[in-house]
């Protein structure tokens, strides 16, 4: 990466609006990380619920049966959520990098 003190002053502010664009598909990256756990966990108490299930009967334990699967429905509502919201926030980043790369020959030299 350039010095950024040998810069004139237009090109440092270019060089920071693309840091800040990187820094937040990083932060989006990282909600899409997140969604993606909350996505898996009722996912996963749900196998283990079928794996165990021959050693409980459903009408027996259905008022713990239903509040847990009330909960893995809205989390995973909640992680298919973020990993949309996150996928689009992403594809919103690349299009805004990919226009500071046509119009700013410098930063398409530092960003690949």
């Amino acid at each position: 990466m350039p010095d950024s003190t040998n810069l004139p002053k237009s090109e440092n502010i270019v060089i920071n609006e693309a840091q800040l664009i990187l820094a937040e598909k990083r932060t989006s990256l990282a909600v899409l990380r997140t969604g993606i756990a909350v996505l898996v966990l009722p996912l996963s108490v749900a196998s283990l619920l079928i794996v165990t299930s021959k050693y409980y009967d459903i009408i027996q334990v259905m008022h713990l049966f239903l509040p847990l699967m009330i909960l893995c429905t809205i989390l995973a509502v909640l992680g298919v959520y973020m990993i949309i919201r996150s996928t689009l926030r992403i594809h919103h980043y690349d299009r805004l990098i990919k226009g500071l790369k046509r119009k700013y020959s410098l930063i398409a030299e530092l960003i690949d």
